[in-house]
């Protein structure tokens, strides 16, 4: 069994960094439209992972593929509350109403 060399390492904390940088620098603006396409992109994954649940390949595939199930489950989920209350951010309120 192999540990984690440096290199897996020093790649590892170069992309939470620049991860970080781009997310960190994005206009409020443009946070729903983003938030669409990786809600999009997680819908993706979550039909993969019911395909890989599903399929009976073995123990480890179906519990394996049951675990990204829930995680990608509340990824979308959470993706799509995140995107409302950003949009809710943007809308005005009526007159008359709180």
């Amino acid at each position: 069994m192999h540990g984690i060399t440096v290199i897996e390492l020093y790649v590892f904390v170069l992309a939470a960094f620049v991860g970080y940088q781009v997310i960190a620098r994005v206009p409020p603006l443009l946070h729903t439209p983003l938030m669409s396409a990786t809600n999009a992109i997680s819908a993706i994954s979550l039909v993969g992972s019911l395909v890989a649940a599903g399929a009976d390949y073995g123990t480890v595939s179906t519990v394996l593929g049951t675990l990204a199930v829930t995680a990608a489950t509340i990824n979308v989920v959470g993706g799509f509350m995140i995107t409302d209350r950003m949009l809710r951010m943007f809308k005005r309120e009526q007159k008359g109403r709180r």
